[in-house]
């Protein structure tokens, strides 16, 4: 269940790269077609950005679709493979905890003081901060999937090598 979770936010992340495109579209279109540019595409494509690069994040990881130098690693043994992989698993989800920890302490006291962007639409900044939290704590939930499954004795996922 919880995969089919991390599939549904990356389709939602990828609907908000959509949407950001067609928002700068848009502008492009209203600012040199019609003179008219708008106060909010720019600032909510951002948003889009935001929120579909963060909580696509665990689905990245558990489809190997993040960057990955493995040209060393390949050539280890299988047993060798599987304690570097849980090793890379393991930082990555201690370095996920810190950001999410420090990310909600950011998100919080926006949230307490009222923070807002300060531009024409004056968003909360909030909104931008709590993808960081969550797209951090859920990727940390994947490392420790990630760990789990290969100590198990799944097969490392390969990637896909474009």
């Amino acid at each position: 269940m919880y995969d089919r979770f991390i599939v549904a936010l990356a389709w939602i992340g990828a609907l908000l790269f959509v949407a950001a495109g067609l928002m700068l579209s848009w502008e492009v279109v209203a600012r040199y077609f019609f003179v008219r540019p708008t106060i909010w595409a720019s600032e909510l494509s951002q948003l889009c950005l935001i929120w579909g690069s963060l909580i696509g994040m665990p689905w990245a990881l558990t489809a190997r679709r993040h960057i990955a130098v493995d040209a060393v690693t390949r050539l280890c043994s299988p047993n060798m493979q599987r304690g570097l992989e849980i090793l890379a698993m393991a930082v990555v989800g201690a370095f996920s905890v810190v950001v999410a920890w420090k990310g909600y302490g950011i998100f919080f006291e926006s949230l307490e003081r009222g923070r807002t962007t300060g531009s024409m639409l004056d968003l909360p900044t909030w909104i931008s901060e709590l993808p960081v939290f969550i797209g951090f704590a859920l990727l940390a939930i994947q490392s420790v999937i990630e760990i789990v499954r290969v100590a198990m004795g799944r097969e490392i996922p390969q990637g896909v090598h474009e």
